[in-house]
């Protein structure tokens, strides 16, 4: 795509590059995933910035992980909370938890904001899941409050996208969610959690960095070539 602003990083312009495949294989997925690409519906994206590298993709070493004091508390905050993996779909509850959680990033934090139905959330997030795609959901009693949806991959699990209910924000979704998702990697004897880019100057994106011990990978490389992930205190 043409540079824009960028969204992260005031004063960076960012561009992405994209392809689209329609019915993906677990193992084209995986290929993807470890050399930077994400996976949102049918479309694949990596950052392509000519100028900037602060977009580093992030993976928890899951057989290592231990959770810190503040995850712990995170944990016991939420130890009401009920998850079950399904497959992905879509219902009135999606949508509304959806929505609800978009308007209130928009009043928060000024995310462009406007209300899909269900088609447009199956194209966005059910397509191209093929047979590796599912769906986290969490409960407080029988009334959904998240949902989390990953890719259970060969060489370990992707975690897609993740919205909550506004009302749970108080108690840590976004930390309960990802240790969650590495209770399912290690459930499944998966090695890595991949958790996207994690940029050291942005909030937002920086605290991925917290969940330890995590790599880094190194460069964006062509489907050839094989990407180094390495641990942050390496050379890059």
């Amino acid at each position: 795509e043409a540079p824009r602003p960028c969204a992260y990083l005031a004063g960076e312009t960012a561009s992405l590059e994209y392809r689209f495949i329609a019915s993906a294989t677990a193992r084209t997925c995986q290929g993807l995933v470890a050399r930077g690409w994400r996976r949102f519906g049918i479309r694949f994206f990596r950052p392509a910035c000519r100028a900037c590298l602060e977009c580093r993709g992030i993976r928890v070493v899951t057989e290592r992980f231990h959770p810190s004091k503040s995850q712990r508390r995170c944990l016991k905050r939420n130890a009401a909370i009920t998850t079950a993996l399904h497959r992905p779909g879509v219902s009135r509850e999606h949508l509304r938890i959806y929505n609800a959680y978009h308007a209130d990033m928009n009043r928060r934090r000024g995310w462009p904001f406007h209300p899909i139905d269900a088609r447009e959330y199956i194209e966005s997030l059910v397509m191209g899941a093929g047979p590796f795609g599912h769906e986290i959901r969490y409960f407080e009693g029988s009334r959904m409050v998240g949902v989390g949806l990953v890719d259970i991959l060969p060489g370990g699990v992707s975690s897609v996208y993740f919205y909550h209910d506004p009302e749970w924000r108080s108690q840590g979704p976004g930390t309960f969610s990802i240790l969650r998702e590495i209770r399912l990697a290690r459930a499944l004897r998966k090695p890595y959690l991949y958790l996207g880019y994690c940029i050291r100057e942005n909030p937002s994106m920086s605290y991925k960095s917290r969940f330890r011990p995590h790599e880094l990978l190194g460069a964006y490389v062509k489907d050839g070539d094989s990407p180094s992930w390495t641990p942050p205190s390496s050379p890059r």
